[in-house]
């Protein structure tokens, strides 16, 4: 199970011009029990100077609890990182000193979902 977006799935965001404006990305991350958790954090640390660079912050980062509707697996923690615009995201995903720095997510991660998510309009 790969924790990384690849090509194939990363495309249709690419493509996709329907929502250029800011978004939120939701994280859910279950740790590595070996240590995942401690990796993360350090990732978290390396990365935020890239996303900063690009206009992007943390809005949220949290314990995951007990779930009370279980349809899939209980997860660690879950995070909300808001982006400014996908050429944003892209250019922070894209960069060559990120990119060495996201090899510590992937040794973190058992399992992970990210997903851009855009205000919701009736």
């Amino acid at each position: 199970m790969t924790v990384d977006p690849t090509a194939e799935t990363i495309r249709p965001f690419i493509e996709d011009q329907s929502e250029d404006g800011p978004f939120v990305m939701l994280n859910l991350l279950a740790f590595k029990p070996d240590g995942g958790r401690v990796r993360y954090v350090e990732y978290g640390i390396k990365t935020q100077p890239h996303l900063e660079r690009v206009g992007g912050e943390v809005m949220y980062f949290g314990e995951g609890g007990d779930t009370l509707v279980q349809t899939g697996r209980k997860w660690d923690a879950v995070m909300l990182v808001k982006y400014p615009n996908r050429a944003a995201f892209l250019d922070m995903v894209g960069n060559a000193e990120y990119q060495e720095i996201s090899k510590i997510r992937t040794a973190a991660l058992e399992d992970a979902v990210l997903q851009p998510t855009h205000p919701f309009t009736p």
